[in-house]
């Protein structure tokens, strides 16, 4: 189960989303599912990932058992995590010790309690016997050819109450053979400066290797990490997209870009931190969570600029205002259209979508003064990049992009007296020359609509088949009084191969969506290559 590494063993990075992110509230792996984010991690080149507890559930024990039969691992080790051995017992017989020999698993983690509170409290045992658990486990599991990690549970915690009873815990595991003794903040409270200074004395009192494992309940669980790391810990232990009980752990992706990026450490095999982006996407895919488009450098919002003055110099140069170049992470800059937008927005984002603006100040001035009229009245650019491209053609044209002139159409909700509704839409409209009248059913006046406009077009561009609607918003906008205000709907389309946002906004939620459904099944036709003059 070892895996071969381009890296030396000076520094790891140790992921244990399949562990400690699966307690993140709403995350319930299968198996499969844990196959899946392993290969992504080893794929990432994380050193090691912690797979779960075998022998304390069926599912994990399933996983290590088809881990080693279906995964074949190109740069991580996978690690089994356990406890320490019950008190009073002995290593060698404990079942749950056992079970982690039998996972097959070459590396072992376990958790030892070091703060004294805990062990007389939640372990009932005393301060001398939990020193005995943590040597003989280790010194057992050693013996048996495992490599061996210990991490201090509530260590932080422990410290502050009683330093030197902490720091034993440190040493009886270092000195049983520990190759790595991880300083826990089990309950997240620590604050960067902190974790230095107690992590510096520690080394220098203890000696040993140590790793560092942040919980996020202060908003500093990366801060802590790095800071850790400044202090001489040589082992990370993090989470893909901060996964985590309550509000998660420290997140493996900032820490690793850190690491790279910012303190020049090689963490990573050549070429994989370009695809930190994907696989953090990825993985949120797998565990059904939408990715935080705000996270740091693999967000979707991570490089995107908005405000004037940014766009202004990142026309000169993008480095102005970008802390990176976002391709290092395997992301992209994105510019934001909106009511904030100057010249220098408009230009920048027309080159992003292909649209060649010439040069042509007069063309740019009516874009920038189209778009602030009409998000005065409720749209919104910067989430819908399709709308936005089809206004610029629009005008760099002259005339808007038509593939299709619409007569007219209405929906009709029917409210039965047995309590159940019928939604039908019609639909008349012009294309090639020739009236089309097409009537569908939904399952709501909108999809009604959606269907009807989908009959009657595809008629004459059967490449509309391939589209799907993927997302629809709905916001309702300041008015005046409630039922009189705007709404304004978003709606997210894809082919197949990609995927793309329009934009409606009207005095009812359905002629809001009809305008972003046009807009919708117009870009889907431009992106198919489909001449508006056919």
């Amino acid at each position: 189960m070892t895996a071969p590494s381009e890296l030396d063993d000076s520094f790891h990075v140790f992921d244990t989303t399949l562990r400690d992110g699966a307690q993140r509230e709403g995350i319930n792996l299968t198996v499969a599912d844990k196959l899946a984010i392993a290969r992504h991690l080893d794929d990432f080149g994380v050193g090691f990932i912690e797979g779960g507890w075998p022998g304390a559930n069926p599912r994990d024990t399933e996983f290590f058992a088809r881990a080693q039969e279906e995964i074949d691992f190109r740069h991580a080790q996978l690690v089994a995590f356990g406890a320490t051995r019950r008190a009073g017992a002995k290593a060698a017989e404990d079942p749950q010790v056992r079970a982690l020999l039998e996972s097959g698993a070459g590396v072992v983690t376990l958790v030892a309690k070091s703060h004294d509170r805990h062990v007389e409290l939640a372990l009932r045992t005393t301060l001398d016997e939990n020193l005995a658990m943590v040597s003989d486990t280790v010194s057992f599991l050693k013996g048996q050819g495992r490599r061996v990690f210990v991490d201090c549970e509530h260590f932080f915690d422990g410290y502050r109450a009683n330093p030197e009873y902490a720091k034993a815990v440190v040493r009886a595991a270092a000195e049983a053979g520990a190759d790595v003794v991880v300083l826990c903040d089990t309950n997240g409270g620590m604050l960067p400066a902190q974790v230095q200074a107690v992590v510096s004395t520690v080394l220098a009192d203890t000696g040993a290797r140590l790793g560092i494992h942040a919980q996020d309940d202060t908003g500093c669980a990366v801060a802590n990490t790095l800071a850790a790391v400044d202090a001489g810990a040589t082992h990370v232990q993090c989470t893909a997209n901060g996964y985590g009980e309550r509000v998660g752990n420290a997140n493996l992706f900032p820490v690793v870009a850190a690491l790279e990026l910012k303190y020049g450490k090689k963490v990573l095999p050549e070429g994989r931190l370009r695809e930190m982006t994907r696989i953090s996407h990825a993985i949120a895919e797998v565990v059904n969570l939408t990715p935080s488009t705000h996270q740091p450098y693999v967000g979707v919002s991570a490089f995107a600029h908005k405000a004037g003055l940014h766009a202004s110099a990142i026309k000169v140069d993008p480095d102005l205002y970008q802390h990176i170049d976002p391709e290092q992470v395997g992301n992209t800059m994105r510019m934001l259209v909106s009511d904030m937008a100057g010249r220098a927005s408009i230009e920048l984002k027309g080159k992003e979508l292909g649209v060649d603006l010439g040069g042509d100040r007069e063309l740019v001035g009516r874009v920038v003064e189209r778009v602030k009229e009409r998000e005065l009245r409720g749209y919104t650019y910067e989430a819908a990049d399709a709308s936005f491209e089809l206004l610029l053609r629009a005008e760099v044209e002259g005339r808007p992009l038509k593939y299709f002139d619409v007569e007219s159409w209405r929906a009709i909700v029917e409210d039965r007296p047995d309590g159940t509704h019928a939604n039908e839409a019609t639909v008349k409209l012009w294309a090639k020359a020739e009236r089309i009248v097409a009537t569908a059913e939904g399952n709501g006046p909108v999809n009604a609509l959606d269907r009807a406009l989908r009959v009657a077009l595809e008629k004459i561009y059967p490449q509309l088949a391939k589209l799907d609607l993927v997302d629809y918003k709905v916001r309702i906008l300041e008015g005046v009084h409630g039922t009189q205000s705007t709404t304004r709907v978003l709606i997210s389309t894809t082919d197949g191969a990609g995927e793309w946002s329009t934009v409606g906004v009207a005095e009812n939620v359905i002629a809001a969506s009809w305008q972003a459904l046009e807009d919708a099944y117009t870009y889907g036709l431009l992106r198919a290559g489909v001449d508006p003059a056919e």
